[in-house]
């Protein structure tokens, strides 16, 4: 019997393998690169002819120009690495290379791709001579911006994490449901993009009681600990993403408003009316939550509950009520934190995944549990981010704000505004 169900699978592996080869491009007419030249200016396409592009590598030295379409293509003797440049002393006057350091864009040829297709970008030049100055000026404006989505995120987390102890991987996934709720709302259902924020963020709140009632109020019922509470959000944040994934696909979408803004100009900064208004929006919104922790009789019993959730409940507190709130409070400013952030890097199902590590990043630099330390630590993971790529490339930039994680929590192990504990 075994040997007959190990045959089986033998033969559907055979199968798909075979139908796999069978659906491969033909490589007769060989291996190429090839392309497309066109003027982008005002959203129109203009094909450029007499462009000269060449291909160097594998002892391989060709080059053509493009035809009256643009187009142009260049037969490869076999695959392998290649790099392809564009002669920019042949573009047209009044064309340029509207980002310098794509002259020489480096590929690789190789199964099962026969043909490679190459894009430079090419429009009315935005290079400009900036100082560092000007840079670090520039950069700290956006990381001051990003740090303020952080803390949005943060601070529901580090609120959620100091009533209920529970370390919840599946935060994310509340911060990807608020920007694809905005976006439903506004781009699929014609709501004007205001109301559709507002209705987002209520929408999200809603979304975090039914996660505190349906999964997480049970299990604390039953006594589940905290380790096996947090395997459980690590399951939850894997289905709702892939949950987002089958419905709204893994393309990245834009609000139907708002989109491609100009810049206003404020000496050596740029910066669009709505980054503005998302700043605005953040600090508010943290105030809120500030001030109602320690002004509110609300803020108060969650205090209590953070500190001693036994001695709360002998005091008279409700202790369900206070983390039902907390749950709504947390998924809201979750919510808020992705609706504000489809502006900067559009909606997607995996937005709040991406977030994450920064946010738990944030909450532990600053000190968990606590509030300040949240709304702290996300400004100061906010400003490297942004801050680190003037020395590092922008693709590492995430390890600037992580590594100033692991110097400061080898000081200071309970983060910058944490409370030293005693334990045992």
């Amino acid at each position: 019997m075994q040997r007959r169900i190990m045959a089986a699978i033998g033969a559907i592996f055979v199968a798909l393998v075979a139908l796999f080869a069978m659906a491969q491009p033909a490589s007769a007419d060989g291996e190429q690169v090839s392309g497309r030249l066109e003027n982008r200016i005002d959203g129109k396409k203009t094909p450029i002819s007499g462009v000269t592009i060449t291909v160097t590598g594998e002892g391989f030295d060709g080059s053509t120009t493009s035809g009256a379409d643009g187009k142009w293509v260049i037969p490869l003797p076999a695959r392998g690495n290649y790099e392809v440049s564009i002669d920019v002393s042949t573009l047209p006057e009044g064309v340029a290379l509207t980002d310098a350091e794509k002259v020489t864009v480096k590929t690789v040829v190789a199964p099962p791709t026969i043909n490679r297709t190459i894009i430079f970008p090419l429009g009315v030049s935005t290079s400009k001579t900036t100082t560092i100055w000007e840079q670090a000026a520039q950069l700290t404006v956006s990381g001051l911006e990003f740090g303020l989505l952080i803390a949005l995120g943060a601070l529901g987390l580090s609120l959620i994490y100091g009533t209920t102890g529970l370390t919840n991987f599946a935060h994310g996934e509340i911060i990807s449901f608020g920007g694809l709720a905005a976006w439903t709302l506004n781009a699929g259902m014609g709501i004007p993009f205001v109301a559709s924020a507002i209705l987002a963020v209520i929408l999200s709140g809603a979304f975090g009681w039914l996660n505190n009632a349906a999964l997480w109020k049970p299990l604390r019922k039953r006594g589940t600990g905290l380790i096996a509470m947090m395997i459980v959000s690590i399951g939850l944040a894997i289905f709702l993403r892939n949950f987002y994934l089958f419905f709204y696909g893994g393309d990245k979408r834009a609000y139907a408003e708002f989109a491609g803004m100009a810049g206003l100009e404020f000496g050596p900064v740029s910066i669009t009316p709505t980054d503005i208004v998302a700043m605005l929006v953040a600090i508010i919104a943290l105030g809120l939550v500030v001030v109602g922790v320690q002004k509110t009789r609300m803020g108060k019993a969650t205090r209590a509950v953070s500190d001693n959730p036994g001695l709360a409940s002998s005091a008279g507190i409700n202790v369900e009520r206070v983390i039902t709130v907390v749950w709504i409070v947390g998924a809201a400013l979750a919510g808020l934190s992705g609706v504000l952030l489809g502006f900067s890097q559009q909606v997607s199902f995996q937005m709040g995944f991406q977030l994450l590590l920064l946010v738990f990043a944030a909450v532990t630099l600053g000190g968990l549990g606590t509030i300040w330390g949240a709304i702290v630590g996300s400004l100061v993971v906010g400003l490297f981010l942004q801050l680190t790529t003037l020395i590092i490339p922008t693709e590492l930039k995430s390890v600037g704000a992580l590594l100033v994680l692991i110097v400061i929590l080898l000081v200071r192990p309970y983060g910058l505004l944490g409370r030293r504990e005693r334990v045992g």
